[in-house]
């Protein structure tokens, strides 16, 4: 690890996965509780746009992405609710106008080239500089601060729709902000993870806490400490065998679920053995 440290670009990196390890679990707990698992692999669809846009028009990427992956984000959850069968069709369709459009823009980009595009889709560790640092370390604390603050309501939503509704709480605004910190968390975790991948990391630690935490709130805390663990091994595992970090942070977390299915089903017996007279 002492040797990572020595290029700047690794810190820089390794700062940004820790920020990613945090926030994507703690989001990706309430997705995957509302049973909205590819949610983020939408959002991660319709931000290629958002950083193909900025390519386009000489603006940065990250700011553009934010952008338009919110907007995303607010169209997908209105399409969402308003019916299941022609949602899922309009749904289809805006991810795969999203990355479409995407790729379309990026090669129309004076300069840019297909080492551009894989860089998002999959992530880079070399491309990450310290203003996205400063970006990447500010949405996460954004993310963070909204589920603090919103925490109980969105976990009252996300359990029950209707019961947080009969509750007298404002389901279509923490819906309408449940979705637009994911589009936060997508922007947050593209540079490290890549667009493709990102919704892996909203979702793979969380299953694999299910399988050990019976509580919500232990299960968010697990899936966070097992996000930061995928983040860091994953991204150390790509500077050391020289592939994209997303693939090795992906495949580090669902080696963590393999694991997962062994300890909760020893975890299981012992209750039952303990529980029986």
């Amino acid at each position: 690890m002492s040797g990572i440290l020595q290029y700047d670009f690794m810190v820089l990196g390794l700062v940004a996965a820790v920020f990613v390890g945090l926030a994507a679990p703690v989001v990706g707990t309430f997705i995957v509780q509302r049973r909205l698992a590819l949610l983020g692999d939408g959002i991660g669809h319709v931000a290629l746009t958002g950083v193909a846009l900025g390519f386009l028009t000489g603006t940065a990427p990250l700011v553009t992405a934010i952008i338009v992956a919110v907007l995303g984000a607010v169209a997908i959850e209105m399409v969402r609710a308003r019916g299941r069968t022609s949602g899922d069709v309009a749904l289809a369709l805006l991810f795969y106008g999203g990355i479409a459009g995407g790729v379309l823009l990026i090669y129309l980009s004076p300069g840019q080239s297909n080492s551009t595009l894989t860089s998002y889709l999959f992530g880079s560790i070399s491309t990450v500089a310290e203003r996205d640092v400063w970006v990447i370390g500010g949405l996460a604390v954004a993310v963070l601060g909204v589920v603090a603050l919103f925490g109980r309501e969105l976990f009252v939503l996300c359990q029950d729709e209707e019961v947080a509704r009969a509750s007298g709480l404002p389901v279509r605004f923490l819906s309408l902000l449940l979705a637009v910190t994911a589009a936060l968390t997508v922007v947050i975790a593209m540079r490290v993870v890549g667009l493709l991948l990102v919704s892996a990391l909203m979702v793979v630690p969380v299953a694999t806490s299910q399988q050990i935490m019976r509580s919500f709130r232990g299960t968010m805390v697990l899936a966070t400490a097992l996000g930061v663990v995928a983040t860091v091994g994953g991204l150390t595992t790509a500077f050391y065998i020289d592939v994209p970090p997303g693939s090795a942070i992906v495949l580090i977390a669902l080696a963590g679920f393999v694991l997962s299915l062994l300890i909760g089903r020893f975890v299981r017996r012992s209750r039952t053995w303990e529980s029986t007279p």
